[in-house]
């Protein structure tokens, strides 16, 4: 909690989650040779020229044609290379569905999948730029583990944890710069455990990506109504921190979910079905409802659909009151 960054910190960020990724890559790649970034026409988006321009024998371009690409990974990593894949979350796990299933997760090949540009991020392109259902379509994948960074600080360290690490992975990340959640990378992060941003008794808020900053500031909101409400940053969704939900549970005796994602299949989902079989309480979803997004930037898109403070806390009172 002492790493947690307020309000008047978070404010200050201009760095993109991509960019981080990129500079990491970069630097790690110097010393692993074996380590390669392979893009789809992307490597612009996803902030790799300067890794190109540095490291040119370990980029691989493949041009607009994500099937390929994820192919091309799959074989780089059959042949003893590290092979992080940077493409448009929306097309990374949608068109290239079928070869993450198979080439990836089913054949073992351990390659890491960042899907750039993830939810809302693409904004005024609408449901065809959209990505709200990769986390329901790639955690329901046997032997594919799903993650996303709360902000630029958990970026750096989930690059350094994914190099070494042994299993396929998808890990989707935003477009444009974050508010920060943490104030610097002086924290434990683990792969599949959740980290408590905020104590608290009254009720759990849980959040993933972009909108673990919504549930800090939410806590806060509820703090100074004198409401203690417990913030896990669930970075990974898969595989979940089963054991953080039911304390949770337990002790607080209430969730809210808060995703960048359809209220189907994703982080609400997978809490709700871990609550349901282990110790039922009362558990409130908030995402993208049915329907295709409204148009509009990140803030314009979460104000519309009640992803703020200002609603996650009424919701959060009325549960409370209950």
């Amino acid at each position: 909690m002492n790493n947690v960054a307020l309000k008047k910190n978070a404010e200050k960020n201009q760095i993109a989650n991509r960019k981080v990724i990129s500079d990491t890559l970069l630097d790690l790649a110097m010393e692993k040779k074996e380590i390669l970034v392979l893009t789809s026409d992307s490597r612009g988006s996803a902030s790799m020229v300067p890794f190109g321009e540095t490291l040119p024998e370990q980029l691989v371009e493949v041009g607009i044609a994500e099937q390929n690409l994820v192919g091309v990974s799959a074989g780089l990593a059959a042949s003893g290379k590290k092979p992080f894949v940077a493409s448009p979350a929306c097309f990374l796990s949608m068109r290239s569905i079928e070869q993450i299933k198979v080439d990836i997760a089913y054949s073992g090949t351990n390659v890491k999948l960042i899907g750039i540009s993830g939810g809302v991020s693409y904004g005024a392109l609408g449901m065809s730029h959209h990505s709200l259902q990769d986390l329901a379509v790639t955690r329901a994948i046997p032997g594919l583990h799903v993650m996303m960074p709360a902000d630029r600080h958990e970026a750096k360290k989930m690059i350094e944890a994914l190099v070494d690490y042994p299993t396929p992975v998808y890990l989707r990340i935003g477009r444009n710069p974050v508010e920060d959640c943490y104030v610097n990378e002086d924290y434990r992060f683990v792969i599949g455990k959740a980290v408590t941003m905020h104590e608290g008794d009254d009720l759990t808020i849980i959040a993933i990506g972009e909108t673990v900053r919504v549930a800090l500031d939410t806590a806060g909101v509820l703090k100074a109504e004198g409401f203690e409400c417990r913030v896990l940053n669930m970075h990974t969704i898969k595989p979940l921190d089963e054991e953080a939900i039911i304390k949770a549970a337990r002790e607080t005796g209430r969730i809210i979910t808060i995703e960048e994602h359809s209220i189907y299949g994703g982080l609400g989902s997978a809490v709700a079905e871990v609550v349901s079989q282990n110790h039922p309480v009362p558990v409130q979803v908030i995402g993208i409802p049915d329907e295709p997004a409204v148009t509009g930037n990140t803030k314009e898109v979460f104000e519309h659909y009640g992803l703020s403070a200002e609603n996650v806390s009424s919701i959060a009172k009325k549960m409370i009151s209950n």
